[in-house]
């Protein structure tokens, strides 16, 4: 069955994304109520990792929000250097190989290696956005191909078609973001 809370969620994650596209700084107290909405949602099947993974987001929407406050130029993105491409990588492997063992350990998480990878390139993803970096939409493009995998499997609609949406939005935000690069 559909929740309303699900739905709720659904629409204020497409708002989100659409506002983070525009480099509108909106998206982060939209994100906010999104995360805390998934959070429950989450909790509820036993996707323990992406409870963990919604509360981090928390904690990152408002690093992103000082961040883009604070910024000069709030419009601005770039790439990430070798070394900062490097340092995401080793620390989303990292993180995701220790979300496997704890959730393979200690919960009955239903899927926990793909959960626990794709929250740690969903940290990545969020963390690069905080920074306006460009490769964080091609982070969002795998993660939610797994997601909307995880969410079908566990007769999530919503979710899986907010995955499919998300999927679609971080094309739309790396087309937009690539676009300002080369008039930079």
């Amino acid at each position: 069955m559909i929740s309303s809370l699900e739905f709720i969620g659904a629409c204020f994650g497409v708002l989100g994304i659409w506002l983070t596209a525009k480099k509108n700084v909106l998206c982060f107290p939209v994100g906010i109520i999104n995360v805390l909405i998934t959070a429950n949602v989450v909790f509820e099947v036993k996707l323990y990792a992406d409870v963990v993974q919604q509360l981090m987001y928390l904690v990152l929407l408002v690093y992103g929000w000082i961040n883009w406050t604070k910024s000069q130029n709030i419009k601005s993105v770039s790439y990430c250097t070798v070394t900062q491409k490097i340092f995401v990588v080793v620390i989303t492997l990292i993180i995701g190989t220790v979300g496997y063992f704890i959730l393979k350990k200690y919960t009955n998480a239903t899927y926990p290696a793909a959960d626990a990878y794709a929250t740690a390139v969903c940290f990545a993803a969020q963390f690069l956005i905080a920074k306006r970096k460009i490769e964080n939409w091609w982070l969002w493009l795998f993660a939610n191909l797994v997601y909307v995998v995880i969410f079908y499997l566990k007769q999530m609609p919503w979710y899986a078609g907010l995955s499919v949406i998300y999927f679609l939005q971080a094309i739309f935000g790396l087309k937009q973001w690539h676009k300002q690069l080369k008039t930079i």
